[in-house]
């Protein structure tokens, strides 16, 4: 077999001929150099999206390329089933019972089927136990669970601070998405030009940054009731939004704060972007930040936190022409939506916009533009154990997939926008040095 351990190189699998239904002896290698501008994955359901995108996170960690994952469905914990022993007594926990008895095998013995499966499965694709040990040894592997403590949580509500460049654009910028995020996880739909919420709290973000100094919710309860500055526009305080009023936007805030196990938010690890890509050790590192167990609101609020906090991060990275570290989403249906202009949207572009800046211009001998590297059908490779998979691969193949999932899509399209539900994306954080 053609050698795929190359650095730079993401060994993604083999190119799928569609006409004898077979897999091919040719490598589908992916530059990652390819991953500097943007990415995303697009497929019908069920044609192997979220497959392609844990081969990328793998091949980008077996490079010690940091990876930040938002899992919006709960699918990528399983990048934490990779075994490197690949002996039955690891398959065993996450065995389903029933499939035990189904296949008329006890729980163990049906565990040691499927180690055998693995082991043969993945020697067909040149990997063995050592590639996965290579993978655990290189890569830390963490699941976030924000406003949870069923994994690591994160404390995103501590404070709210200033952006760390004075810029009048980047000042702005952060107020309106910092105070739309807290409206949304309020439940105030607030239009920044007419909402009398969201230009009061706009004030007062302005007038606090600016002098330097952070907000903590109890001090923006306060800060509602009592803003310290006497005019909006040309009109006085009282006239704009009177004290009642104002008083009970603080009561509504403060019943959220009040609320049982709201507290969870604000403990825990920091939101910080270099001890997300790195351990204290600089050993890189996957951070999966697990949001299927939150409501809408907080996802909103929670990922627009986190991509204002990776935006003011990558406006301080030196550019470079190697991948640095990636952002991926496992499906970003409704927070980029074709109609509604939601915090979130604002922030997945300003990043995009940060992670291009970031890239040096092409030298003369780049110019020339290169065909994408993921074209036609790929049966796709991966080392983790995903216990709900019938052991077969996943394989992006147009037909087929559309043949499998034809019927589905009649029914799912009608109100929804197609290319929001059916896509993943990938940007760059910033270019490896």
């Amino acid at each position: 077999m053609q050698n795929f351990e190359k650095l730079g190189a993401f060994y993604l699998g083999k190119h799928y001929d569609e006409a004898s239904e077979k897999t091919t002896d040719e490598l589908t290698l992916y530059d990652a150099k390819d991953l500097t501008t943007h990415a995303v994955i697009i497929g019908m359901t069920g044609s192997g999206k979220t497959g392609l995108g844990i081969g990328l996170i793998e091949e980008a960690a077996l490079d010690r390329i940091p990876v930040i994952a938002i899992d919006p469905k709960g699918d990528l914990g399983n990048l934490l089933l990779s075994f490197p022993d690949l002996a039955a007594r690891d398959f065993e926990p996450w065995i389903d019972p029933s499939a035990a008895v189904d296949a008329g095998e006890t729980v163990s013995t049906y565990a040691a089927s499927m180690a055998k499966r693995w082991r043969d499965g993945l020697a067909k694709w040149g990997q063995g136990a050592d590639r996965i040990a290579q993978l655990r040894n290189t890569t830390d592997m963490c699941i976030y669970t924000p406003g949870s403590s069923a994994g690591r949580p994160v404390s995103v509500l501590k404070e709210f601070g200033p952006p760390e460049s004075r810029d009048s654009d980047a000042m702005r910028e952060k107020i309106q998405t910092t105070v739309q995020n807290v409206l949304t996880l309020l439940d105030i739909d607030a239009d920044p030009l007419t909402s009398r919420e969201h230009i009061l709290l706009s004030n007062i973000f302005s007038d606090v940054w600016s002098r330097g100094e952070s907000l903590d919710l109890p001090r923006l309860i306060g800060a509602i009731q009592a803003p310290g500055i006497d005019r909006i526009g040309v009109m006085d305080l009282d006239s704009f939004y009177p004290a009642k009023e104002r008083f009970a936007l603080a009561m509504r805030m403060n019943n959220l704060l009040a609320a049982p196990g709201f507290d969870i938010w604000s403990q825990g690890d920091p939101l910080d972007i270099d001890g997300l890509l790195h351990t204290a050790t600089g050993k890189p590192r996957i951070s999966i930040m697990s949001i299927a167990h939150l409501g809408d609101n907080e996802r909103m609020f929670f990922v627009t936190a986190l991509l204002n906090e990776l935006i003011a991060w990558m406006r301080k990275q030196p550019g470079s022409p190697t991948l640095r570290a990636i952002l991926y989403m496992d499906e970003i249906f409704g927070y980029l939506p074709p109609v509604a202009n939601p915090a979130v949207e604002a922030s997945f572009l300003d990043a995009a916009e940060a992670g291009a800046r970031l890239r040096p211009r092409a030298r003369a001998r780049d110019a020339e533009p290169r065909r994408p590297r993921l074209q036609g059908a790929v049966e796709h490779r991966h080392l983790v154990h995903r216990p709900a998979a019938d052991g077969k691969r996943h394989r992006s193949c147009p037909r087929r997939a559309a043949k499998r999932s034809r019927q589905r899509e009649s029914e799912s399209r009608a109100d929804r926008s197609y290319v929001g539900e059916h896509t993943e994306a990938l940007l760059p954080v910033a270019q490896r040095p």
